[in-house]
């Protein structure tokens, strides 16, 4: 049995409550799944990190939305380069699920991401 973990940062609880949902009905029943929530994005990499043996595939879910700062910028790049580092350096696939907008009306039309993050994880673990 196949074990996936999903961390999903709560900071729009209503976004990434639709990213969760889209990403648990693509993934297969007789895999094990758990849920870990965190409170922004900035904290999905360092929780994948510490549960890296644990799991065969992990789903970072969440949410970024641009204001009148860079900490936008900041924030969707650091999270971005931490999961790809994290993916290739433990050969385990991360779905990334964290969807970046520049308002919320685009983040509630992206709620189908999760199921996009949940398909790239099951497409790698299903490799030869």
């Amino acid at each position: 049995m196949k074990k996936i973990l999903i961390v999903t940062a709560d900071y729009y609880k209503d976004i990434s409550l639709g990213l969760l949902n889209n990403a648990k009905k693509n993934l297969p029943r007789n895999f094990s799944k758990k849920i870990i929530k965190v409170p922004g994005v900035f904290e999905i990499p360092v929780t994948i990190s510490k549960h890296l043996k644990k799991f065969d595939g992990f789903i970072a879910l969440g949410c970024v939305v641009k204001g009148q700062t860079p900490h936008f910028d900041y924030i969707s790049q650091a999270s971005t380069n931490a999961i790809m580092s994290l993916s290739i350096g433990s050969r385990k696939p991360i779905g990334n699920g964290i969807i970046t907008c520049l308002n919320m009306r685009q983040a509630k039309e992206r709620k189908k991401k999760g199921a996009e993050a949940a398909l790239a994880v099951l497409s790698v673990l299903s490799q030869k």
